[in-house]
C-alpha cells in the first residue's frame, strides 16, 4: 500500500428496501461516502447484500440503484479497484454488473495479505454451524438448472416473487440483527476460531449479521462484521497499520466519524 492510502469495507446496504423513498435518500448517502472514501483509497471491498433482490436476465435487469451502479463505474474509471463479495440477497449477479461497472466480483471468502496483514473477507452467509436450511435452500438457488428455471420466468413476476422471498428471510432474522447472541450461538465467531486452528488471520472480514462487531477471537486475530447501512451506516478502514470499526454520523467528513472497538456494537 502506498502511504496515505486506506482500504474500505462496508456491506449490507439492502437498497429497494422497505420503500422507494428511504431505500433512494439510503443510496445516495452511500454514494456520499464513497465520493469521500475515493479520496484515499487504495481499494474498496463491498460485501455484499448491496441489493435486497438482483437477477439478471440476458437482456434485462431490475430498474433502479443506477446511482450505486454509476459510482462503482466511477471510481474503477478512476482506477480504484472494487471487490464485490456476493451476498446471499444478490448471489444471482452474473456477468451484467461486473462488465458495466469494472467490479471484482468474489463469490466465496478470499483471502489477501494488505501490507503484510492477513485478511479473511467474505459476505459471511452460510459459515458455521447451524443455519441447515438456509444452506440448503442456497445450494439450489446457486445450481445453474435451478437459475435457468428462474430465468424463463417474465421478469415483473419473477422480481415479485424474489422481493416476497427476500422479505420472508428479512423478517426472519431481523430479532436477531439488533441483538448480540453470545459467542456460543453467534455462528461466524465460531466459524472464525474454527478457522483460525489452521491457518493464522489478523483480521476476518464480514457482513451479513447486521450488528457491528469488532472483538479478538484468538491471539492476535479479530472478527469485524461490518454491520450495515440500513441501521448503524458502519464501515472499516484499514490505514495500512490499523483496521477501525467505524460509525459514520451525518454526511460530513469521513474524520467525523466515530471508532467502534472491543466488541459487539450493541
Amino acid at each position: 500500500m502506498q502511504p496515505g492510502r486506506k482500504i474500505y469495507f462496508l456491506s449490507d446496504f439492502h437498497l429497494g428496501v422497505p420503500d422507494a423513498a428511504s431505500s433512494l435518500a439510503r443510496e445516495k448517502r452511500i454514494c456520499a461516502f464513497l465520493d469521500e472514501a475515493a479520496r484515499d483509497a487504495a481499494e474498496i471491498h463491498l460485501l455484499g447484500d448491496l441489493f435486497d433482490f438482483w437477477f439478471e436476465w440476458k437482456k434485462a435487469v431490475p430498474r433502479g440503484h443506477v446511482r450505486l451502479l454509476g459510482k462503482m463505474a466511477g471510481l474503477t474509471d478512476r482506477g480504484i479497484p472494487v471487490h464485490l463479495h456476493i451476498g446471499n440477497h444478490d448471489m444471482w449477479i452474473f456477468d451484467y454488473v461486473p462488465s458495466e461497472t469494472g467490479v471484482l466480483i468474489h463469490r466465496e471468502p478470499i483471502v489477501r495479505e494488505l501490507a503484510g496483514k492477513r485478511f479473511y473477507i467474505g459476505h459471511g452467509d452460510g459459515l458455521g454451524p447451524g443455519d441447515h436450511g438456509y444452506k440448503f435452500m442456497k445450494s439450489i438457488f446457486r445450481n445453474p438448472v435451478c437459475q435457468w428455471l428462474f430465468a424463463r420466468l417474465h421478469p415483473n413476476f419473477a422480481l415479485w416473487l424474489g422481493d416476497f422471498w427476500s422479505g420472508r428471510s428479512r423478517k426472519k432474522s431481523y430479532e436477531n440483527d439488533r441483538k448480540w447472541l453470545g459467542e456460543d450461538k453467534e455462528w461466524l465467531v465460531q466459524y472464525c476460531r474454527e478457522r483460525l486452528r489452521t491457518e493464522h488471520f489478523d483480521h476476518l472480514v464480514f457482513g451479513h449479521r447486521h450488528l457491528p462487531i469488532d472483538m479478538e477471537v484468538a491471539p492476535g486475530a479479530r472478527y469485524v462484521n461490518l454491520g450495515d447501512w440500513i441501521t448503524y451506516f458502519t464501515y472499516g478502514v484499514f490505514d495500512g497499520t490499523e483496521m477501525k470499526l467505524m460509525k459514520r454520523v451525518g454526511d460530513g467528513p469521513l474524520n467525523a466519524d466515530v471508532r467502534i472497538a472491543g466488541g459487539p456494537a450493541v
